[in-house]
């Protein structure tokens, strides 16, 4: 039989468990965790939020089986799938979970489960929807992201660089991605000054993102390198061509 079911939306980082949290306990779990390929595993370390369901049931004469459907979204937008099938058709009749990477593997499991063929079944239709706000605008590197902006910040010279509130956010980056910025200043300033800006953007464990503007520039009295950093690309190029003009 068919019943209507809504899909769930996908749990955030702040939801009674993580992503991390969620998968370690479905591993912990399923008895043959182990036969999953590293590939999977390696990927899901960088999953962003995860949405759980029940997909389909199968009751008669004290025997069940049911199968789960668990989605992680990622960091690089995509999504990845697994399916847990429980059951307590085992002797001693203890619940038993198992895990497998698609429907096609999960059918031929459950095929062989000892049920008969005339007890009751019904299936969810599942549609998982990945929310547009939750793919990232960035291709991320997982990296030691954290520590990266923790030297950014540090090497930063100018006295409204982002302060304590910013920092601490940032201690829960765990990707990040470099990219260079062209354009102004118009200004050209004194032969041999150079202005370079650089976006940081870092992905952090909840799926947000936060940019820092980084300007490198040698418009100082003795021409020496030095760096600035502020909170938006705005800022950023304001004082580029505030630098620019002091120098022209």
């Amino acid at each position: 039989m068919s019943v209507p079911y809504e899909t769930a939306a996908y749990e955030p980082h702040d939801s009674p468990e993580s992503p991390e949290e969620h998968l370690a306990r479905l591993l912990g779990r399923a008895l043959n965790s182990f036969e999953l390929p590293d590939e999977t595993i390696r990927r899901l370390d960088c999953a962003l939020a995860y949405d759980s369901s029940l997909h389909s049931a199968h009751h008669s004469a004290g025997l069940h089986r049911e199968t789960y459907r668990h989605t992680w979204l990622l960091a690089d937008g995509s999504a990845l799938t697994l399916w847990e099938l429980v059951h307590n058709t085992a002797p001693g009749s203890e619940p038993q979970h198992e895990v497998y990477t698609d429907e096609e593997e999960l059918r031929a499991a459950t095929g062989q489960l000892p049920l008969p063929p005339d007890a009751p079944d019904f299936e969810l239709p599942v549609t998982v929807q990945l929310s547009p706000v939750l793919v990232p605008r960035h291709a991320y590197l997982p990296d030691d992201s954290a520590d990266h902006a923790r030297r950014l910040l540090r090497r930063a010279e100018n006295p409204d660089r982002p302060g304590a509130d910013t920092a601490a956010l940032l201690t829960t980056a765990f990707a990040h991605q470099i990219t260079q910025a062209f354009g102004r200043p118009s200004r050209a300033g004194r032969a041999g000054v150079s202005f370079s800006l650089y976006e940081h953007a870092f992905l952090l464990r909840d799926g947000k993102e936060v940019s820092l503007w980084e300007v490198e520039h040698t418009a100082t009295p003795d021409g020496r390198h030095m760096c600035e950093v502020y909170l938006t690309e705005d800022a950023a190029r304001e004082a580029m061509e505030r630098r620019a003009a002091q120098v022209s």
